[in-house]
């Protein structure tokens, strides 16, 4: 059972930056994609950045040019920087590991953006 645990969320004004950490409690060298979903109140969880094993990354189009995932193999670690940030990207964010075929969650980070 791999453990996840996700920081760096918080409150930032509109236009700001936040960086979320997301720690796995085992090695991250052997899976098949890591990222954040996020989910806003009263709608879908939706995918915001995925980065695969063999580094290929994918990102929401809300988040495109703004938003920016990457991992760090020695620490287990993945991370999401979220720059010029909008009140529309007020949600909570999860942090997931895919090792097909088990999906594994972290519990969810706050990130409010004030306009």
């Amino acid at each position: 059972q791999v453990q996840l645990v996700e920081s760096g969320g918080g409150l930032v004004q509109a236009g700001g930056s936040l960086r979320l950490s997301c720690a796995a409690s085992e090695t991250i060298f052997r899976f098949n994609a890591m990222g954040w979903y996020r989910q806003a109140p009263g709608k879908q969880r939706e995918l915001v950045a995925t980065i695969t094993s063999d580094g290929g990354t994918n990102y929401a189009d809300s988040v495109k040019g703004r938003f920016a995932i990457s991992r760090e193999n020695a620490k287990n670690a993945v991370y999401l920087q979220m720059n010029s940030l909008k009140p529309e990207d007020t949600a909570v964010y999860y942090c997931y590991l895919r090792r097909i075929p088990t999906t594994y969650w972290g519990q969810g980070t706050q990130v409010t953006v004030s306009s």
